[in-house]
């Protein structure tokens, strides 16, 4: 044991990391990622020990504030720092990496190092790595979903709760918005907690949240699912699956997506809202993250098994994924493409999906019979029962529901994007399309994107406009411009045509 004065850094690390200087680290037999026990009075926690030459003189420790905190050490107290030993979790990650089947509480134990912050991000990372390397069986995926759950924040809200997901990959997909008020205004409960955009212009927090807030405790999200039958928020401001969240930062730089990982990830946030049937969203197609449709329909066997195993009816429905789904591309510009399609008008696409889903919904809770479900939900959207229960949902969240789509700014600067062939589109590529719309400053800025006037198999001629980039700067603009004019002649800025001679 070591006896050394604290140094504050005044930096937050978001664990519990400590600095020796190497000299006091090699008399104590440590490495850098070893874990050492630090003491301060009676308080005492596990860190993450980093080394260094001369940031931090002999004698001393560094302490980040994370650590500083849960000590209570103040600057020159005296820290006491020993050894500690490798949690268990550790040779779990060990045994997956070479190739053997872990069990409910080897897998529970893994989650709770993950939350606790005890494993350091190489540890993680190989736990990131195996799991994509060797593969779960479906026993394997149901540990990892049960164990999220069980170690993050449950939401109670009764029986015959109904969810819908879409495993992503497509630009302007906002079926949420248009699924959820269809499907409270037929009595249902429909508690949709939703992501912002990790890679994409926007995530449905994103987009949802122009129209209003979208933070809300889990108390404000029981009264607005209460007195509205549903509500649309985002899941990072409940702690529903803490583990989930920090996988997903190491899984996301490394590109790594383990289908297990994402099975689990998925079905752990509907288990933990007490979703009792649930509908997955399966684009397939070019540019979609699922390429073909006979992996798509294996991706949804497995969902429907996974559902089985831990007491959730899941159906899913493998859709086209190979353009965007709505007009608007960006937060702003798919707010007021969702206010359009709930008053009739907008994207016939981004109505015919989300009806699609919405019917699916109502004939897996017997609310309507097989095959007769989405005519029930085009009646309620024809109907305007569906636009008056999202205005209803967007008062109880803090909005305005008077709003209309002229009421919401859009990027200042404008420009453009016109065909310069003649011929039908073949292809408007997502990817493409997503990144014209994040670099024009979306969805941090939300008023920025893109909005479209085509779609697959329309044809079009030299100079009719394909779509309008907005943006809240000229730079961003122009930058956003050079994208789109990269590739000459008719495959320009992600519209591709099959020419017409």
């Amino acid at each position: 044991m070591l006896k050394l004065k604290a140094k504050s850094l005044k930096i937050e690390a978001g664990k519990a990391i400590v600095i020796l200087h190497r000299d006091d680290a090699e008399e104590l037999s440590v490495h850098m990622s070893d874990r050492v026990l630090i003491s301060c009075g009676k308080k005492s926690i596990t860190a993450i020990l980093d080394l260094s030459d001369d940031g931090i003189g002999k004698g001393h420790i560094g302490l980040f504030d994370e650590a500083r905190k849960d000590i209570g050490a103040k600057e020159g107290s005296i820290v006491k720092v020993k050894v500690a030993e490798k949690p268990a979790s550790v040779q779990f990650i060990k045994k997956k990496l070479d190739g053997s089947e872990l069990n409910s509480k080897e897998m529970e134990a893994i989650v709770k190092d993950v939350v606790n912050e005890n494993l350091s991000d190489v540890e993680l990372s190989t736990f990131v790595a195996a799991s994509y390397i060797r593969g779960y069986s479906m026993n394997e995926t149901a540990a990892l979903t049960n164990a999220i759950v069980n170690i993050g924040e449950h939401i109670d809200f009764g029986d015959h709760v109904v969810d819908k997901h879409c495993i992503g990959g497509v630009a302007a997909n906002r079926t949420t918005m248009l699924v959820v008020p269809i499907v409270a205004s037929a009595g249902l409960k429909m508690p949709k907690t939703s992501s912002r955009s990790i890679t994409s212009p926007a995530g449905t927090a994103d987009t949802m949240e122009v129209l209003c807030p979208v933070n809300h405790s889990v108390k404000k999200i029981q009264s607005i699912v209460k007195s509205s039958g549903g509500c649309i928020v985002w899941t990072g401001a409940v702690n529903l699956a803490p583990a989930d969240d920090k996988i997903i930062r190491v899984r996301h730089p490394l590109s790594l997506d383990p289908q297990g990982m994402l099975l689990a990830s998925i079905m752990a946030k509907k288990k933990s809202v007490g979703s009792d049937y649930v509908v997955i969203d399966i684009p397939v197609g070019k540019g979609a993250k699922i390429g073909d449709i006979n992996t798509g329909k294996d991706l949804a066997h497995k969902f429907i098994e996974l559902g089985d195993k831990i007491g959730i009816k899941v159906d899913c429905i493998v859709t086209d994924g190979s353009a965007p789904i709505g007009n608007g591309i960006g937060p702003a510009l798919e707010a007021k493409d969702v206010l359009n399609a709930l008053k009739g008008e907008g994207s016939k696409e981004l109505v015919d999906k989300s009806c699609d889903i919405a019917g699916k919904l109502f004939e897996m809770v017997g609310k309507a019979k097989e095959g007769k479900g989405r005519e029930m939900a085009i009646e309620i959207l024809r109907s305007g029962k569906a636009d008056k229960k999202m205005r209803e949902i967007i008062k109880a969240q803090g909005g305005n529901p008077k709003i209309k789509p002229d009421d919401i700014k859009i990027g200042p600067e404008k420009v453009d994007v016109k065909s310069k062939g003649t011929g039908k589109i073949k292809h408007i590529d997502n990817k493409t399309i997503s990144r014209i719309a994040k670099t024009a400053g979306a969805p941090k800025d939300k008023s920025a994107g893109i909005y479209k006037y085509v779609n697959v198999g329309q044809e079009v001629h030299i100079g009719d406009v394909l779509y309008t980039i907005y943006a809240k700067s000229k730079e961003k603009l122009k930058e956003a411009l050079e994208i789109a004019s990269k590739t000459p002649g008719v495959d320009l800025g992600g519209v591709i045509l099959e020419e017409i001679e």
